[in-house]
């Protein structure tokens, strides 16, 4: 049995309930429990706020985490990244006011910064050679130039809509942030084992997003032609239909070049064009 920490709400607590789903684990959150089984998988679900992730984990209090970047680097914990997840992107920026004049990292010289990151913010600064003031301050950190508390801060950003209504502007982007799932060092060989069937899971599911399984029917004398404009995964599915002048032909495409590839399939005459969401892929 695994025990995987997960933050209790909020959009990473949402982002990873949505990947154990389409990894067919299921588990059900209980406002009465902070620990949960899963019903069909040998892992529980530990909620915790995400500050205490990467410390529950690295104690081995629980055997996995999953956790935002920006809070590993935080916490500075002895744990091992086992895989980055690819969601819950953000980042971590150093912003001033819009009216002020930036010409690069020395600004800060001499400077206040209000922050919930100081660990990251501290290392970053020494990597630069600024020397600054460091407030530590938890909650609104982008109210702190507003009223005085502060020359800068140092936050998240995701759109940038809350630095905008706060009448500041970010200027350096000191860390790129996504999910992470990390584990405690020297798991056992049975947890190992478990580990690695949810890193099977998670890879199919990985595997299947952005993509589209498409099936089309196609002349026989043009099969060529298609052929040459499908980037499929190995080789696309040729198969002969009843009208011996037509087969069908299967394969996969990123949804990105979708609709460019569409047009140049119609083009050399493929007709039915059948498009389909893919759930999994195992390659």
């Amino acid at each position: 049995m695994l025990r995987i920490a997960v933050q209790s709400k909020g959009r990473l607590y949402e982002d990873t309930m949505a990947l154990l789903a389409e990894a067919d684990i299921k588990v059900r959150k209980s406002e009465r429990s902070l620990l949960v089984r899963a019903n069909d998988f040998p892992i529980e679900i530990l909620y915790l706020r995400d500050d205490d992730i990467p410390q529950t984990v690295a104690s081995g209090v629980a055997d996995l985490g999953i956790v935002g970047e920006n809070e590993f680097l935080e916490r500075e914990e002895q744990a091992d990244i086992v895989r980055r997840l690819g969601f819950s992107k953000c980042r971590l920026s150093l912003a001033i006011h819009k009216n002020e004049q930036y010409n690069g990292p020395q600004w800060f010289n001499g400077k206040t910064i209000a922050t919930s990151y100081p660990n990251i913010l501290r290392q970053y600064l020494k990597k630069e050679g600024v020397k600054a003031n460091i407030h530590v301050i938890t909650g609104s950190v982008e109210i702190a130039p507003g009223i005085g508390l502060a020359n800068a801060i140092f936050d998240i950003v995701s759109s940038g809509s809350t630095l905008i209504t706060n009448n500041l502007k970010e200027v350096e982007v000191v860390v790129e942030s996504e999910a992470l799932l990390i584990a405690t060092p020297n798991l056992s060989e049975d947890k190992h084992a478990v580990l690695n069937e949810l890193l099977f899971r998670l890879q199919a599911v990985k595997e299947a997003d952005h993509k589209k399984y498409v099936m089309m029917n196609v002349p026989v004398d043009k099969v060529d032609d298609i052929l040459s404009v499908l980037p499929g995964i190995k080789s696309p599915t040729v198969m002969p239909l009843a009208d011996k002048q037509w087969c069908s032909v299967h394969t996969v495409l990123e949804r990105k070049r979708f609709w460019e590839i569409i047009g140049q399939l119609k083009e050399n005459g493929a007709q039915g064009i059948l498009v389909l969401p893919i759930e999994k892929m195992v390659l």
